[in-house]
């Protein structure tokens, strides 16, 4: 594999590094109409820049293999990639921008589901615009203009809740940051919990402000769980991992949220990240060959990229929805958006990095979300990272609980596990 820099040393200095030399609109081509118009709106600075500079680099490397390979149907790509700052008003203006004044055949934008709600209603959707959103998410977005094809909650949680239980016991305490992406993955924690014989037995809610866990920690040891659900967010939040070893709370902790995003396991000392497990499609660390091989994608992008902290999961969703975008688009035959959408309906398939040799990932046509290769990641006390389970888990909710079919009816709306609730009685 390519040789890289010490990317713990690396990131002592901070996630500013991230995204150092990536500010600005970069271009390909002249704005030809023989041209295939992207745009990419991923945070190179601001809150979400360590989160987001990865989405950003991946989407580009993508970018340059295809058109290195003859680009798609012949026409070249040319991206348009200012940076939205982490700035959601910015990220409105930008999308306008790319929608109205660049004419984008698609678009990629966004690392929070915030973000994804401050452009999907009063841009993405009036225009038609086709959008793929490529966070792991709370789930429930069924909309004819939005393929979101990060892992939901409940395939993430699906992974590594029924895991842990089998493994320590049925006693769960969960913890999550306290906006619309937490409350709803603690409704899906209630819900995953009750389909595999468990019981929550405590739940917290924490500002995305608060950096201070002491009495977090203190209730979750009077409570003595078999292990907890962490869907805390942000680098204030980081500070539990931190402070829970500091304490010797030395449970098992499941999360959809910790090490594939932000690598907490290369940039918090040892052991704060010791017996996480991850739920996720992607990390780094994930052990097929796609990834991991002499010329694989990790290899790819560090050589594009050398000076890169870490290859995270919503990376390879970038990577891999350029690829998926560039097969409907052949079979298409053309860039209209609307007949892309019916290609990408078709079910199209991809080689992603996270599926092993002879599985490829799928899309679903009704509901535009992608049934993943999912993975339990654990993290030793040296925060070394291994694999302890894997498999295929369906994005079920929308198109088997209630009812999301968007090649036969047109939708946009987003159901929550209250739905759940209702549908099975």
């Amino acid at each position: 594999m390519t040789k890289r820099v010490d990317r713990r040393k690396f990131l002592a200095g901070g996630a500013s590094i991230a995204t150092a030399g990536l500010a600005g609109c970069a271009l390909m081509g002249s704005g030809s109409s023989d041209t295939i118009k992207l745009g990419i709106l991923e945070d190179q600075s601001g809150n979400f820049a360590l989160v987001g500079s990865p989405k950003h680099k991946a989407s580009l490397l993508a970018i340059e293999e295809i058109n290195n390979n003859g680009g798609i149907n012949g026409q070249q790509i040319e991206y348009f990639d200012p940076d939205p700052q982490s700035n959601n008003q910015r990220y409105l203006e930008l999308t306008r921008r790319m929608i109205n004044q660049r004419n984008v055949d698609a678009l990629w934008a966004g690392y929070s589901s915030a973000t994804r709600e401050t452009i999907r209603e009063p841009a993405i959707d009036p225009n038609d615009q086709l959008y793929f959103y490529t966070t792991q998410y709370e789930g429930g977005v069924c909309d004819k203009n939005v393929f979101a094809v990060g892992p939901t909650a409940r395939q993430q949680l699906g992974i590594v809740l029924p895991y842990l239980v089998e493994e320590y016991g049925s006693d769960i305490y969960t913890i999550a940051a306290d906006y619309n992406f937490g409350q709803l993955s603690a409704d899906w924690v209630k819900v995953l919990a009750d389909e595999n014989d468990a019981n929550v037995i405590g739940e917290e809610f924490i500002p995305l402000s608060n950096s201070e866990f002491s009495s977090t920690i203190s209730r979750i040891q009077d409570a003595d769980p078999d292990f907890v659900m962490s869907m805390l967010v942000g680098s204030n939040h980081t500070s539990f991992y931190k402070q829970k070893a500091s304490a010797g709370l030395d449970i098992p902790i499941g999360t959809s949220t910790a090490m594939a995003q932000g690598y907490e396991h290369l940039r918090l000392d040892p052991p704060a990240m010791s017996n996480i497990y991850a739920g996720v499609n992607y990390m780094e660390e994930v052990p097929t060959n796609r990834n991991t091989k002499e010329g694989g994608f990790v290899d790819r992008y560090y050589e594009k990229f050398p000076d890169a902290p870490y290859l995270n999961e919503e990376a390879e969703n970038n990577y891999f929805s350029i690829y998926m975008y560039k097969r409907a688009v052949e079979q298409a035959g053309t860039t209209d958006q609307e007949e892309v959408k019916a290609a990408l309906e078709s079910g199209i398939t991809y080689p992603a990095p996270e599926a092993p040799d002879g599985e490829e990932i799928k899309l679903v046509p009704e509901t535009h979300h992608v049934n993943h290769h999912m993975w339990v990641m654990r993290a030793d006390e040296e925060h070394n990272v291994q694999a302890v389970d894997d498999r295929v888990i369906d994005e079920t909710f929308l198109k088997d609980t209630v009812g999301c079919d968007l090649t036969s009816k047109d939708e946009e709306k987003q159901y929550t596990p209250q739905d759940y609730y209702e549908e099975a009685g």
